[in-house]
């Protein structure tokens, strides 16, 4: 049976999508280390046939997962390590951030089109991330984001 990627777990998905082996994985501690590593990539993105649309949407929301673990699960704490795994097909992206703080759960985040939170920052990233993304996933504890991308036409 076929299943589409939104039913697939996020623990299943890095074990089908590929063997551990073929994922690459960097290490981040402040958050200027995130542009060189979206940039990685970006790079990578293109060379296997996405578009610069398909681009744009997964350096947003990869840069938003990377600033919430710096910033929010971190505090900025530097000596904290942000875990970045992803493994790239000609297609899709399938990426995991995880941190070492103590999480929190997403279903809680306001939702940023009520009025009351229309002026408030609180909740534009996990929007961009579910809007640019294929699937999200969050863990049980909240401190680890698994996403996916597939390329249109792939």
């Amino acid at each position: 049976m076929v299943r589409s990627p939104s039913e697939v777990s996020p623990r299943e998905a890095s074990q089908n999508v590929a063997p551990a082996a073929d994922w690459c994985s960097r290490t981040l501690h402040a958050s200027g280390e995130i542009v060189p590593a979206i940039e990685d990539i970006i790079a990578s993105l293109d060379a296997v046939g996405f578009s610069s649309k398909e681009a744009f949407g997964v350096r947003l929301a990869l840069e938003e997962a990377l600033v919430n673990a710096i910033k929010h699960g971190h505090k900025g704490d530097p000596s904290k390590e942000v875990h970045l795994r992803y493994h790239l097909t000609t297609e899709c992206l399938v990426a995991e951030i995880e941190d070492q703080g103590p999480g929190f759960k997403p279903q809680e985040v306001p939702d940023p089109f009520a009025p009351e939170n229309l002026e408030r920052p609180c909740g534009r990233g996990l929007l961009l991330m579910r809007n640019y993304m294929t699937w999200v996933r969050f863990n049980s504890v909240g401190n680890c984001v698994t996403m996916c991308r597939l390329r249109r036409g792939a």
